[in-house]
């Protein structure tokens, strides 16, 4: 006996097929070339989905997300290398945009990095990002920040790259010398990282407009990311300003985590002043709008054609 294939399969997103994780690196770097890549940060499925639905081009992995929404930690390098990769592949098969995962410091030197880029690949990451601070790290718009030396970082990108079984998948590079020493410095060592292999460069909180042409004019032609940090220490500029200092890539990494704690929070502060939902329901998301999110009809569209004995058929006659 055969059974007839449910027609929609591609709506059940999670569970049904989806883009390959090749296809979802070329698209990246489709993304990547065409640029300006605005790149909001996710700590878990929902927002993943809310990015997709919203029509963004890739989502970025935040490291300092996720020890703060799933684990309730600062971002002080307290997650491990397993957790990572676990979080990155739930976030890949819930969604199909591409996903730019934060590594940290590959959680160890060259070799250690090796297994950390091949299982952040197993686990569905399109891009995955590397930084040169000494473990534990600390997040770049925090003080008190300790390097490795330039020539290590760059032997971890070599052996990244080496390691890689996918040619397709990107490789970014942060550096937090900006903080350590100078712009010069971050410069310098942004240089020897592209040398080195780094498809993408991040120099982690200029200081200034003048600093970020800097590094725009140093790195030209080399995709570059923005870390817009809201209350940091770089400048918060337009997206045609960050364009024309030279950056392709403007990263969000928090915003959407920071904008659902205060939205959470007052609504909580209502149910505790209020004891009551009722008079607040036209600002939350309805019914309905939840279930779409989640791809509710199309579920219960496929468990009814596959529960439809009727088309069960002899072997040789599916309908």
């Amino acid at each position: 006996m055969s059974l007839s294939a449910f027609p929609g399969a591609d709506a059940l997103v999670g569970v049904g097929p989806g883009p390959t994780a090749t296809q979802r690196r070329a698209a990246l770097r489709a993304a990547l070339a065409a640029g300006p890549l605005v790149l909001p940060g996710v700590t878990d499925a929902l927002g993943v989905r809310l990015v997709e639905r919203s029509g963004f081009a890739a989502a970025y992995v935040t490291g300092a997300g996720l020890a703060n929404a799933q684990f309730g930690v600062p971002d002080l390098g307290l997650i491990s290398q397993e957790e990572v990769a676990a979080h990155t592949r739930r976030l890949a098969d819930a969604s199909t945009v591409p996903l730019v995962v934060d590594a940290d410091t590959g959680y160890g030197g060259p070799v250690t990095t090796m297994r950390t880029v091949r299982m952040l690949e197993h686990a569905g990451a399109a891009g995955i990002q590397l930084e040169d601070q000494e473990m534990p790290k600390r997040c770049g718009h925090f003080d008190d920040h300790s390097l490795i030396p330039a020539e290590h970082m760059a032997a971890k990108i070599v052996a990244a790259r080496q390691a890689l079984e996918d040619p397709t998948t990107v490789l970014v590079a942060r550096t937090d010398a900006r903080s350590v020493h100078d712009i010069d410095e971050a410069i310098r060592r942004a240089t020897l990282y592209v040398e080195a292999g780094a498809d993408v460069i991040f120099v982690e909180a200029p200081r200034s407009v003048a600093e970020l042409r800097s590094v725009g004019e140093a790195l030209h032609g080399t995709p570059l990311v923005v870390n817009v940090v809201e209350g940091g220490k770089t400048p918060e500029l337009s997206l045609e300003e960050y364009e024309g200092l030279g950056f392709r890539v403007v990263l969000f990494a928090n915003y959407l985590l920071r904008s659902m704690i205060w939205a959470g929070r007052e609504a909580l502060d209502h149910l505790a002043r209020a004891g009551e939902t009722a008079t607040r329901a036209d600002r939350m998301a309805g019914w309905q709008e939840r279930q779409q999110l989640f791809n509710l009809p199309a579920f219960t569209a496929a468990q009814a054609w596959y529960d439809d004995p009727t088309r069960v058929a002899p072997a040789g006659g599916a309908r």
